[in-house]
């Protein structure tokens, strides 16, 4: 017997936004103080694999036929179509893996297909995402990528409003069950201190509560 995770999956995602949230209106009662660990400066994300998620934009080649190799939007049921290839499921997978299941299906009508497949606009599948909730200046989901670092995120994001206690934000991270670290935003955006730099992971939220001073 077979279960689906992906309600479950699903459920730990919202469960820790849902806490998030709470962490919010705490730390802005709490003004700039917060009991956490500082965050490392790096995460472990060797041997990573981008999952491929609805809405990234991919681009199928086959060797030698031109005419089967297309680029394709997945479809929000996670989904793509391609020449001689019909609704494949692409969410969740690996660009490689994807590329042996179109080979396996192209084999049926060709000989010998050999097939790449690269992300070429990334979304990301939901657990891939960095959440950025609070005072920044465009609270939003970035798709995370290799080597990607704290930095990165809050550039997507704007940086901090002018309401912002920076050095207040905590980080969420989904990986370790919710485990909360202090992050210095403020040093990092306003002082340039590069040493406030940390690396993210697939899953992490990055909380920027409100300044009260």
């Amino acid at each position: 017997m077979r279960f689906d995770l992906a309600p479950i999956r699903m459920g730990r995602i919202l469960g820790l936004l849902l806490a998030s949230l709470s962490v919010v209106v705490g730390l802005a009662a709490c003004g700039t103080t917060n009991n956490y660990p500082p965050a490392p400066r790096a995460a472990e994300t060797v041997g990573h694999r981008y999952k491929i998620g609805p809405l990234d934009t991919l681009n199928i080649v086959v060797w030698r036929n031109p005419e089967l190799s297309a680029n394709v939007t997945v479809r929000p049921d996670g989904r793509i179509s391609t020449p001689l290839v019909d609704d494949v499921l692409a969410a969740g997978k690996n660009p490689a893996d994807l590329a042996r299941e179109i080979e396996q299906l192209l084999a049926r009508v060709i000989r010998d297909p050999v097939v790449t497949v690269v992300v070429s606009t990334f979304q990301g599948a939901f657990g891939e995402q960095i959440r950025i909730v609070g005072e920044a200046t465009r609270p939003q989901s970035v798709p995370f990528r290799q080597n990607m670092t704290i930095l990165d995120v809050m550039i997507q994001a704007g940086g901090l409003t002018d309401f912002a206690d920076g050095n207040g934000a905590v980080l969420v991270r989904g990986a370790e069950g919710g485990k909360q670290y202090s992050v210095r935003l403020k040093d990092l955006l306003k002082r340039g201190d590069i040493s406030a730099n940390v690396d993210v992971r697939p899953g992490d939220i990055v909380i920027v509560p409100q300044s009260w001073f």
